[in-house]
């Protein structure tokens, strides 16, 4: 038997300012964007290089969703972007001007930081330990 994750949903406001966000602030690129209906896309990113799952972004249409909105897991770090170059991609943090919610540390599994997305949800930035 073989499995593997293939896609995480994010509950977003807006399909288009969030895939603005991903793909010019954070790099990633577009994977799909289907138009399903009038008011539903199937939209996928990806970092840049993944060959992996991607983050399927779903619009927000319940009160419920809403809610959810930057808060999908109760305020801990919602997704891990590992990367090869810490440094570089803290830079892009700062020169986006994406808020960081942990200054960078050195930890036994490796470098990292968190940031919030534009949503509020936060992510930790990893280059594992070598």
């Amino acid at each position: 038997m073989t499995q593997s994750i293939a896609h995480i949903t994010l509950v977003v406001r807006d399909y288009d300012e969030a895939i603005a966000f991903y793909t010019e602030n954070l790099n990633f690129d577009l994977i799909e964007d289907l138009k399903m209906s009038e008011s539903h896309r199937w939209v996928l990113i990806a970092p840049k290089g993944s060959s992996g799952s991607s983050i399927m972004l779903e619009k927000a249409v319940s009160k419920e969703q809403v809610n959810r909105i930057g808060n999908q897991t109760g305020g801990s770090v919602f997704m891990i972007l590992q990367t090869d170059n810490f440094d570089r991609d803290f830079q892009n943090l700062l020169i986006k001007k994406i808020k960081i919610a942990r200054d960078p540390s050195t930890e036994v599994y490796g470098k990292v930081c968190v940031f919030a997305d534009l949503y509020g949800n936060l992510w930790d930035l990893i280059e594992p330990a070598k």
